[in-house]
């Protein structure tokens, strides 16, 4: 299973649409996480027609992106690995042993909010933040995460630029 990770669009001010090298990655993807701070749930819409969409609400996300179905969390199952997702995972310290207290069954956390791409395993979770394709903010590039799962392990989990 492909999965594109996505977090912190910001649209319509950072994402005018999909770009070009995001939208190379969606193709042929089996499921999109999108780790909130969407903006307008319109962005959403447009995922969907690439794959599947699952997503959480940011602080920046309004009614629309909870009407849309975002729910603050989500507890999923991507073809046999448990996932959970939150846009704010709180403070850098404690944050593993955090994301184990909130999703006891999850062996991945992905999260968004600091627009920091990151990849950590700790206190038997996984957490993964793909960064920003579109708000880098201090980063050298924008970036997305993809994730390959089968069978319920995950294969293969990767930050790559996107500009």
């Amino acid at each position: 299973m492909k999965v594109v990770v996505l977090s912190d669009t910001h649209a319509p001010r950072r994402w005018k649409g999909v770009p070009a090298a995001v939208a190379g990655h969606l193709r042929g993807a089996d499921a999109i996480l999108h780790a909130g701070d969407v903006c307008t749930a319109g962005v959403l819409d447009e995922l969907t027609s690439f794959a599947p969409v699952h997503a959480v609400l940011g602080n920046n996300d309004g009614p629309d992106v909870a009407a849309w179905g975002a729910p603050e969390r989500l507890e999923l199952d991507l073809d046999g690995l448990p996932v959970a997702m939150v846009h704010d995972s709180g403070a850098k310290v404690g944050r593993t042993a955090r994301m184990r207290r909130w999703f006891p069954s999850a062996q991945l956390v992905v999260f968004g909010h600091s627009h920091i791409p990151l990849d950590v395993t700790g206190d038997g979770v996984r957490i993964f933040n793909p960064g920003s394709p579109t708000d880098r903010r201090r980063q050298p590039h924008g970036t997305i995460g993809l994730l390959s799962i089968t069978d319920g392990v995950l294969l293969d989990a990767r930050i790559v630029p996107v500009t």
